[in-house]
C-alpha cells in the first residue's frame, strides 16, 4: 500500500387514498428537502480553503462552519416539532427555506469566522431543520406498504444535490467567488418554500404531528397540582414525553440500540464529503476535477436509490431491513480506506463509487429501519430524540476531525478514522439486533414494539382497531368463541 504523504495541508396505518394522491408531490417535495442534508458539507468542501484564507484560520476553526449547520439541524428537532403542531407542516417548511436562504444570503456579508458560525451555521441550520424532518414525518404517515420505496424516492434529493450542487458550486466561485456564491444559494434555498406549500396535509388530523401535551379528563379542583412550580414541572415532563420520547429510550431496546449506533455513525459518516475535496486539491488536484468526484457520487445515488427501494419493498426483506442497513454502512465504513492508497483520480473515482452505492442503502433505509422498531404515533417523539443525540457527535465530528489535520499535516488520516468509526458502529447494529432476534425466537423476550396480549371481554371492545393480527390454523377455534361471545 502506497500511503501518500509528500504533500501537506494547504493552510494550517395511512389510507390507501393517500397513497393514490400523495406520491407525485412527496417525491418532488423530498427531492428538495433531502438536498439540504449534504448540501452545506459540499459547499463547504467547495469553498474551504476560500474560508481559511479569508479568516485566516486553521482546519479546526473553519470545520466548525459544518459542524454547527449539521448539528442544529438535528438538535432543532424538538422546536421543529413544536412548530408543526401550533402551525403546520407546510407553514413549518416554508419558514425553514426563509431561514435557510436569510442565513446563507447573510453568510456572504460576513468579516469574521464567528459571524460565520451564526449566521452559516444556527441560522441556516435551523432552516434546514424547519424544512427536513417535517418531509420526514408526513412520509412516514403517506406510506405504509411502500414506506421503502418513498423513503428511497424521497432520499433521491440527496443525491441531487451531490450532482448538481458541486458543478454549480464550482461554476460561482469560478465567476463570482465564495461570496457571491453563497448569495446566490440563499436565492435557490428559498425554493423550499415552494416544496412546503404544495404538501399535502394528512387527512382526518389537523397537523401531522402530535399533540403538545395529552390532556386527561378534567382533574376535580382538589387533584389539580399545587403551586406553580409543579404545573410547570407537570407540562414540561408530558412535552418530554411526546417530543423527545425518552420513555422509549428506556423501555424500547431497539430503538436504545439502534440510537446509540447511529449516534456513533454520525460521528464520521459526514466528515469526508467535507474534506474530500481538500484531500484532491492538496495532491494537486485541479478544483474543477476535484468538485467532479462529488458529482459523479451523486449521479451513483441517483441512479442506485429508486431500484434500491423498490429492491426493499418486497414482502422478503419484511423484518430485515436493519441488517442489510447495518451490511450497507459497513461496506461504507470501510470504502473510506481506499482515500489512503493514492490521491489520484482513479482511486478517488473507485472511493466515491463504492462509497456512493453504500451511501444509497443507508440514506434509503435509515428512516425505515427507525419506522420499523415503533408504532408512527410515537415516530416524530422518537425522530426528534434520535436528533438530538445525533447532534451531538456531528458538532464534534469535523473540528476533531480538523485537530487531526493540523496535528499531523496530512488528510488521510481523517479517512482512517471516519472508516473505523462508522464500521464499529455497523458491527454494533448488525451483532445487536441479531441478538435480539435470537432471544425473540428463543421466547426470552417480548418485542419491545409490541404489548402483551390482554384478555378480551365484552365490554372493552373497540369496532376500529389500530392493529390487526392473522389468524393462523390455532387461533380459529379461539376466534369461534369470540363470534359467539359477541352475539351474547
Amino acid at each position: 500500500m502506497n500511503l501518500r504523504k509528500g504533500s501537506k495541508v494547504a493552510g494550517d396505518c395511512d389510507s390507501p387514498q393517500m397513497e393514490s394522491k400523495a406520491p407525485e408531490q412527496t417525491h418532488n417535495m423530498g427531492q428538495k428537502n433531502g438536498e439540504i442534508m449534504e448540501s452545506e458539507e459540499v459547499e463547504n468542501g467547495i469553498f474551504y480553503t476560500d474560508l481559511q484564507t479569508e479568516f485566516q484560520a486553521s482546519n479546526q476553526e473553519t470545520s466548525w462552519v459544518p459542524s454547527i449547520m449539521v448539528s442544529v439541524l438535528h438538535a432543532g428537532g424538538p422546536f421543529c416539532s413544536v412548530m408543526v403542531e401550533r402551525f403546520g407542516c407546510r407553514t413549518t417548511v416554508m419558514v425553514g427555506g426563509v431561514l435557510s436562504g436569510l442565513g446563507m444570503a447573510a453568510s456572504s456579508f460576513t468579516h469574521t469566522i464567528t459571524e460565520l458560525y451564526v449566521t452559516a451555521g444556527v441560522i441556516t441550520g435551523l432552516g434546514f431543520c424547519f424544512s427536513f424532518q417535517p418531509a420526514v414525518t408526513i412520509l412516514g404517515h403517506y406510506f405504509v406498504r411502500r414506506r421503502a420505496f418513498a423513503n428511497a424516492m424521497s432520499s433521491t434529493g440527496t443525491a441531487l444535490g451531490l450532482c448538481t450542487l458541486p458543478l454549480l458550486g464550482n461554476y460561482l466561485h469560478a465567476e463570482l467567488g465564495w461570496r457571491g456564491s453563497f448569495l446566490v444559494l440563499g436565492a435557490v434555498l428559498l425554493n423550499c418554500c415552494v416544496c412546503g406549500a404544495v404538501m399535502r396535509p394528512v387527512w382526518g388530523h389537523r397537523h401531522c404531528g402530535q399533540p403538545l401535551m395529552n390532556h386527561g379528563p378534567l382533574q376535580p379542583e382538589e387533584e389539580k397540582p399545587k403551586g406553580r412550580m409543579r404545573a410547570l414541572w407537570a407540562g414540561l415532563k408530558a412535552a418530554l414525553h411526546h417530543h423527545m420520547a425518552f420513555d422509549l429510550l428506556c423501555n424500547n431496546l431497539r430503538y436504545r440500540v439502534y440510537a446509540v449506533g447511529i449516534t456513533w455513525m454520525m460521528l464520521g459518516f459526514l466528515v469526508p464529503l467535507i474534506y474530500l475535496v481538500p484531500y484532491a486539491t492538496a495532491h494537486d488536484m485541479e478544483q474543477s476535477r476535484a468538485a467532479l468526484l462529488l458529482s459523479i457520487l451523486g449521479i451513483v445515488n441517483i441512479v442506485v436509490r429508486p431500484p434500491i427501494g423498490l429492491v426493499f419493498s418486497l414482502p422478503w426483506f419484511k423484518g430485515r431491513h436493519i441488517y442489510v442497513f447495518s451490511a450497507a454502512l459497513l461496506m461504507n465504513g470501510l470504502s473510506n480506506s481506499i482515500c489512503c492508497i493514492d490521491a489520484s483520480f482513479p482511486v478517488l473515482l473507485v472511493y466515491v463509487v463504492t462509497y456512493g452505492l453504500s451511501m444509497s442503502v443507508v440514506g434509503s433505509l435509515m428512516f425505515t429501519v427507525l419506522m420499523d422498531t415503533l408504532d408512527m404515533s410515537r415516530f416524530p417523539a422518537a425522530l426528534g430524540l434520535l436528533a438530538i443525540m445525533e447532534s451531538v457527535t456531528l458538532l464534534m465530528g469535523p473540528p476533531l476531525a480538523g485537530i487531526l489535520v493540523d496535528r499531523t499535516g496530512e488528510y488521510f488520516y481523517v479517512f482512517f478514522a471516519c472508516s473505523a468509526t462508522v464500521a464499529s458502529s455497523a458491527v454494533f447494529l448488525m451483532v445487536s439486533f441479531y441478538w435480539l432476534d435470537r432471544k425473540v425466537l428463543k421466547g426470552q423476550q417480548v418485542p419491545p414494539q409490541v404489548s402483551p396480549p390482554k384478555p378480551a371481554s365484552v365490554n372493552n371492545v373497540v369496532p376500529q382497531c389500530q392493529y390487526s393480527s392473522v389468524p393462523t390454523n390455532g387461533d380459529k377455534d379461539k376466534a369461534s368463541d369470540s363470534e359467539d361471545v359477541s352475539c351474547l
